[in-house]
């Protein structure tokens, strides 16, 4: 029986009421009136059940899908403003036990290239990506119980944290590694993460069960309830998304919202971020062997059913993408973006020789992370590399309260200006830094608080005369 509230992955992401969904959805997709009704009730700005998004991606009626595009873009814009939060990769082994059939990293792929940074090695990287401007990292790693060790990540976060090179500083780092203990999840909350990420893969567990076939992943219970052990160890901003072309699209589409559904029930605040990765050639994978990949139309439509029925949670965008998809998703939903990436382990330092390369995937927008910056500010977005509200305390349901009631834009807005103007200062390259430059003289008018908008003034006065930094609200 479907059950939100239940700790078992068969009951919160029960297989029969994702089936039951989406043959509602089926039999609705030409019914202008429940679409419209949706379509209101979505206006609310209180999200929808999986099963009102699932009649939303369904629908075929061009008027209502632009009705649809319009209501997405504009909750986008009232949850999270014109910011856009950049941040990278950071690849610390691609030693891995597991047998993912997807993924070059399995067991089974006796050419790649395998490597995991040591501590110096980690320094190297970390001071390349604070000297591109970067402030926010995603962790990334294989499992392996010999070589990557809770001590091993608990020891490479601390090095992440301490280098502190010119005004450069790593100030929040995200971590995306396997399913774990809540003991281990208490250790990465005290050793000061910010947001947990496990990307479920697929929740057609038929298909998960054949997609991970050896391996600690293969037990799907298990990695299906890594949120709950996370939330449970005091992690309170957990990341979830599917990587889709694994199985159909409007099955993973279904199961991603009941399990944001379930982290609300069972927790009290749903996810702080969804991502939304789709399949790419590889090392020893060819994609096109794949059959449920989807078009770029669809996956718009993705994205904007996404933000309208979790519209407080932010929406993550990688490099896997080209610069046209992620800028025509940018503004249905997307908060968050990649930039200067590297899918390998190390690369950020010195490039990888051609015979020793181990990116997880094909990068499909290449540009530095200032020909990104600047392409976002053409497009009159902030790119905005605050780490404020982690380092502030306002995570988990005190994150989510204030965005759910509009009031994080009094925060972020302010912040996204002031770390701006680090970047122009420190990184940026004179085209770039003219056009940030234009950019903050306009956005500070849109500080709606004088006395706010007269301390953004005299911080930003002290960033560029004074060469302060690290000012937050």
């Amino acid at each position: 029986m479907y059950d939100v509230n239940s700790k078992h992955p068969d009951d919160f992401i029960n297989h029969q009421e994702i089936l039951e969904t989406l043959a509602f959805a089926e039999e609705n997709r030409h019914n202008e009136v429940l679409i419209t009704e949706i379509i209101e009730k979505a206006k609310k700005r209180k999200g929808l059940s999986h099963r009102e998004a699932a009649v939303l991606l369904d629908c075929d009626i061009e008027e209502k899908n632009q009705e649809i595009y319009r209501l997405a873009e504009q909750i986008k814009k009232d949850f999270y403003g014109n910011r856009i939060v950049m941040f990278a990769p950071l690849y610390l082994s691609n030693y891995c036990i597991n047998g993912c059939t997807y993924c070059p990293y399995h067991s089974k792929n006796k050419h790649i290239a395998r490597k995991q940074l040591s501590q110096e090695e980690i320094k190297r990287e970390v001071i390349a990506l604070q000297d591109m401007g970067h402030k926010r990292l995603a962790l990334e790693a294989g499992e392996d119980p010999v070589h990557n060790t809770m001590d091993y990540y608990l020891d490479s976060i601390n090095t992440i944290y301490s280098i502190k090179h010119k005004n450069g500083a790593i100030r929040r780092v995200n971590i995306n590694i396997a399913a774990t203990t809540v003991d281990n999840y208490r250790l990465l909350k005290e050793a000061g993460i910010g947001t947990y990420i496990l990307f479920q893969e697929t929740y057609h567990k038929e298909s998960y069960l054949q997609l991970h076939p050896t391996g600690p992943k293969h037990d799907y219970d298990y990695h299906t309830t890594a949120m709950d052990r996370a939330m449970e160890g005091g992690i309170d901003d957990v990341g979830i998304g599917v990587l889709f072309g694994l199985d159909k699209y409007r099955y993973e589409f279904t199961g991603l919202l009941m399990h944001a559904e379930h982290l609300e029930a069972a927790f009290g605040v749903g996810p702080h971020t969804i991502s939304v990765p789709r399949l790419r050639d590889a090392d020893d994978i060819d994609s096109s062997s794949f059959t449920n990949g989807i078009d770029d139309d669809t996956f718009a439509k993705l994205v904007a059913c996404i933000r309208i029925a979790v519209p407080y949670t932010g929406m993550i965008i990688s490099t896997r993408e080209s610069q046209k998809c992620r800028e025509r998703v940018l503004h249905l939903g997307i908060s968050q973006i990649s930039g200067g990436s590297r899918t390998s382990v190390g690369g950020y330092c010195e490039p990888e020789p051609e015979d020793a390369r181990s990116e997880q995937f094909d990068v499909i927008d290449n540009r530095t992370l200032d020909e990104v910056v600047r392409w976002l500010m053409e497009m009159d977005y902030i790119p905005s590399f605050c780490t404020a509200c982690y380092r502030e305390g306002r995570t988990g349901d005190r994150f989510m309260s204030l965005c759910k009631s509009g009031q994080i834009q009094n925060c972020c807005h302010p912040n996204a200006l002031m770390t701006l103007e680090e970047y122009l200062m420190d990184y940026a390259s004179p085209e770039t830094k003219a056009i940030g430059d234009r950019l903050i003289d306009r956005e500070i008018l849109n500080v709606p608080n004088p006395k706010a908008r007269a301390v953004v003034e005299e911080n930003l006065r002290l960033i560029r005369e004074n060469n302060r930094r690290d000012f937050r609200f």
